[in-house]
């Protein structure tokens, strides 16, 4: 079994509830306990928004491809809350949960559905504060940096 790291956030309504909510739905689906990070409020990221996010990194061991576990996550992103992430013109807009899969141990994809490891996650500390949290250890595939490493790198401006 792989390692799954999942990043979870929420701008709107109860926060809080919303991450909650996810966390348990993903319990179901989770062949190990769901270890946490704690959480972390920060701003909006690639969009102006006046809402603050609320998010929190969790990760478990699965047997699912990557491609079913993203399905598998997107369904229950889609049972909490059905709207769009984006706005007709494709920007990122205000939402009530969000579900990321941000890594699946070091396992590379780049599909059209699916790039492992997130392909922006060395650009968000709201992902890479609780992966130091949760995995200070790991190494990103490609980059072959960790959580703490590229934190560094991002608050340093590299």
């Amino acid at each position: 079994m792989k390692m799954a790291y999942i990043n979870i956030g929420s701008n709107q309504g109860d926060r809080r509830a919303h991450i909650e909510h996810a966390v348990a739905l993903i319990a179901f689906i989770a062949e190990s306990p769901i270890r946490r990070s704690d959480y972390i409020e920060t701003p909006a990221w690639g969009y102006d928004s006046s809402s603050t996010f609320l998010n929190i990194g969790i990760a478990f061991a699965t047997s699912l491809t990557p491609e079913t576990l993203l399905k598998k996550l997107l369904d229950l992103q889609h049972s909490i809350s059905p709207l769009s992430h984006r706005d007709d013109c494709g920007n990122y807009i205000d939402r009530e949960i969000d579900i990321d899969l941000i890594a699946l141990d070091d396992t590379v994809i780049d599909t059209p559905s699916l790039t492992l490891p997130h392909p922006r996650m060395h650009l968000r500390d709201f992902v890479l504060i609780p992966m130091t949290q949760l995995a200070p250890g790991w190494r990103h595939p490609i980059l072959h940096l960790t959580p703490e490493i590229m934190l560094r790198n991002l608050t340093a401006g590299n």
